[in-house]
């Protein structure tokens, strides 16, 4: 059940994978990815939000975000920047990086992916001939997702996480051999490593769940919570029932009050507003696939009133729900 809800999640945010660039290093070498305020735009034009990833195919190197101490990485480990936050992927935490310039990034924009880069050095590259070896290799890719009207995944991750190579992540080890092999600008090359993009970060999501440490709170421990992963269960599955906090403390196995403080210090939310919002992520995506009036749209997700449900909508998104799906539509 709660496996269903992560899956249920991930298909409505519309998760999108890509994999960009294929990376050799020399010995010594310190490269500083941007944010992706800057760089994600330029990627994914329409995308609400970009998270980056590294998959280490070969050497072995550090990933380091400010404020977070340097963690260190091994052949087949992957790391994943769920915010977008800048960072330095390097041989040594302590070497002054050379900083990848938003510029070059967008000139080769359309360039058939993934692109080659090889580093003759710390400060000069060439890109786009024939892949070379070199004593450290990566593969950096991007996931693109909607963020709005909610996302309840994107708060429950870290700002870096971590997945060391392991004999069950075959995920990661495949992405980087099917980048490697990937005949760049021929047919179904782009759709498969997207979906091989996919599948790691799915994978990834699975291995932070299963390793949460005790006590740990957000939406995924939330969903690892036998009775309130039951509870949430029920709203994705039925979000237009008219559900009470007695039902869902009932299907829980908990009285009221338990529940109502378990699932607030767990998720930051009172159940009836997480209810609420996630009623609206699922009219968005309805809107956005349909061309339903909205006034079916508002019976599906529970609404009796359609005046009601747009002054809720437009609380959420800041927009109605007629001009947000010929906003999407648009797009």
């Amino acid at each position: 059940m709660q496996t269903d809800t992560l899956s249920d999640v991930l298909r409505s945010v519309r998760l999108r994978g890509a994999v960009f660039y294929q990376i050799s290093f020399p010995a010594v070498w310190s490269v500083e990815a941007p944010p992706m305020r800057e760089l994600g735009r330029l990627l994914f034009p329409e995308a609400e939000h970009v998270m980056e990833y590294h998959v280490l195919t070969k050497g072995d190197g550090w990933a380091c975000v400010a404020g977070l101490n340097p963690v260190r990485m091994h052949a087949g480990d992957v790391v994943i920047l769920p915010h977008g936050d800048g960072h330095v992927l390097s041989n040594d935490p302590a070497r002054q990086p050379t900083r990848i310039d938003p510029g070059w990034v967008a000139a080769t924009r359309d360039a058939p992916k993934p692109i080659p880069i090889v580093f003759h050095s710390q400060y000069e590259f060439s890109w786009g001939e024939d892949a070379k070896p070199g004593d450290t290799e990566l593969v950096c890719g991007f996931l693109s997702c909607d963020r709005h009207p909610f996302n309840p995944l994107l708060d429950a991750l870290p700002r870096l996480l971590h997945l060391p190579a392991s004999s069950s992540a075959a995920a990661h080890t495949e992405l980087g051999q099917l980048a490697l092999r990937a005949d760049r600008g021929q047919p179904g090359a782009a759709a498969l490593l997207e979906r091989a993009s996919e599948t790691m970060f799915i994978d990834a999501l699975r291995r932070y769940l299963e390793c949460l440490p005790a006590g740990s709170t957000g939406w995924l421990a939330g969903l690892r919570d036998g009775q309130i992963g039951r509870a949430l269960a029920l709203i994705h599955r039925a979000p237009a029932r008219p559900w009470t906090i007695d039902d869902l403390a009932r299907a829980a196995g908990l009285s009221r009050s338990v529940f109502c403080a378990r699932f607030l210090r767990l998720l930051s939310l009172p159940p009836m507003q997480y209810l609420a919002r996630w009623r609206m992520e699922a009219a968005a995506g309805l809107l956005r696939a349909s061309r339903a009036p909205v006034a079916a749209v508002a019976l599906e997700v529970g609404y009796e009133s359609e005046a009601a449900f747009a002054r809720a909508f437009k609380r959420a998104t800041g927009t109605s729900p007629a001009r947000w799906r010929r906003m999407q539509h648009a797009g």
